[in-house]
């Protein structure tokens, strides 16, 4: 059965500080789960969140250093007003203006306190029911090519293609999406940040990862070392990790 996909990760010299910034900027709780953060819609501390996506904050030695990262995040608004309240309120927890080349759009670009950006949408109909995520964005060469490899790999269904856009939302209808977008010389890896999936309850893990590589996923190291989760990359070079329920 393909995985679900059940979390951001973001990598951060100070996890307590970026995931604390991320729980205040969506109204989420962040709760500390040995040396990581994970913030997720739930209220307490529940993982897997049965609707959306958890954001887990987990520490790495160095800083930030891509120009822009391959992946983030969107973030939804309801009225014009209201995405100048939230850039506002933003702003005073910490994050700061970035420009990505984006020139002349509606939409803000920020980066969280330890550069990563993301993006406070205007408001649009289509994201009016995902909650304060809209979506993940993932930069790529070939977005259909992209989007083949994970409709197959998770258990959702492909929304909407184009020539320089593919689209992916859970089959229930709820969260936010997964966009792919064609953007031609975007950098490759390391990813700062990146999706986490899970099993279903009773589903094996290995065979997972098996069936992974059979769609054209390729091992990753990234210094893990020994560790329940298994370190993957998309047939673009995309990092993911594939979770063990504890």
């Amino acid at each position: 059965m393909p995985l679900r996909p059940v979390q951001v990760n973001i990598k951060a010299l100070d996890p307590s500080t970026v995931g604390r910034f991320w729980a205040q900027a969506l109204g989420w709780g962040a709760h500390n789960t040995g040396v990581t953060t994970y913030t997720g819609p739930g209220g307490g501390l529940v993982w897997p969140e049965r609707d959306g996506l958890g954001i887990d904050v987990v520490p790495v030695p160095e800083a930030k250093t891509a120009a822009k990262n391959r992946v983030h995040i969107d973030l939804a608004t309801n009225t014009a007003a209201h995405q100048e309240e939230l850039v506002a309120r933003l702003r005073s927890l910490g994050a700061t203006p970035a420009d990505i080349g984006q020139g002349d759009v509606p939409w803000t670009v920020l980066a969280d306190p330890e550069g990563n950006e993301f993006c406070v949408l205007e408001p649009r109909e289509v994201y009016r029911d995902t909650g304060p995520i809209a979506a993940v964005v993932v930069d790529c060469a070939d977005p259909w090519a992209t989007a083949r490899f994970w409709g197959e790999a998770v258990d959702w269904t492909v929304r909407e293609v184009t020539d320089d856009r593919a689209v992916l939302r859970s089959a229930t209808g709820t969260g936010p999406y997964l966009e792919f977008l064609r953007t031609p010389g975007a950098p490759t890896g390391p990813d700062r940040v990146h999706l986490d999936l899970l099993p279903y309850p009773g589903d094996d893990k290995a065979a997972e990862v098996a069936r992974l590589r059979a769609l054209g996923a390729a091992d990753l190291d990234v210094g893990q070392g020994d560790v329940p989760w298994t370190c993957l990359a998309d047939p673009e070079g995309h990092e993911f990790c594939v979770c063990a329920l504890s």
